[in-house]
């Protein structure tokens, strides 16, 4: 029963917490291990969950394991490059054919903005990607980063500032 009930809750979770570890830690390799964390953990305490938003438990278990892995790993720096391709598939697979130039143009515009979220602080980094990759609301982040939702807010303003103004959009 326990088997059944975590793949129903959990496992349809699983690429939205891959893809907050990796945006937190910025390294495909220790995302996957904070998620193999995150994931035994989620199933070791799967009868403490008694909450109606899945998804927000996990993302809540996975930002707290890849805060534990950054707090372990201080000496050691991370940030192996994002695979842009990989993980642009689905949008472009979505959109029409462009001309060479204009995907070249699109692939230097989507790097850049991939180094401009990597290099923010991990506060601002994290509300980010919950709030406009995994379109969660602020009470949502409020709960998974254990932070005021008045706090979201603001770190969210301040990384969309820092990001408007990196790309050429001003502050």
């Amino acid at each position: 029963m326990e088997e059944r009930t975590f793949e129903k809750l959990v496992l349809p979770h699983l690429k939205a917490g891959y893809n907050l570890a990796r945006w937190i830690l910025r390294n495909e390799d220790d995302a996957e291990d904070v998620m193999q964390e995150a994931t035994l953990r989620a199933f070791r305490f799967l009868d403490g969950f008694s909450g109606t938003n899945p998804r927000a438990w996990l993302l809540s278990i996975v930002r707290n394991a890849a805060h534990t892995f950054i707090s372990q790993n201080r000496g050691r720096t991370t940030g192996t490059a994002i695979d842009e391709e990989l993980h642009a598939a689905k949008a472009s697979a979505e959109r029409p054919p462009e001309t060479p130039e204009a995907a070249l143009q699109n692939k230097d515009r989507q790097r850049a903005l991939n180094d401009v979220v990597s290099a923010m602080p991990v506060e601002f980094r994290e509300v980010l990607v919950l709030r406009e990759l995994e379109g969660l609301s602020y009470k949502e982040i409020a709960g998974i980063a254990a932070i005021p939702m008045g706090t979201v807010m603001s770190r969210l303003s301040r990384a969309r500032r820092l990001l408007r103004a990196a790309m050429g959009g001003g502050t």
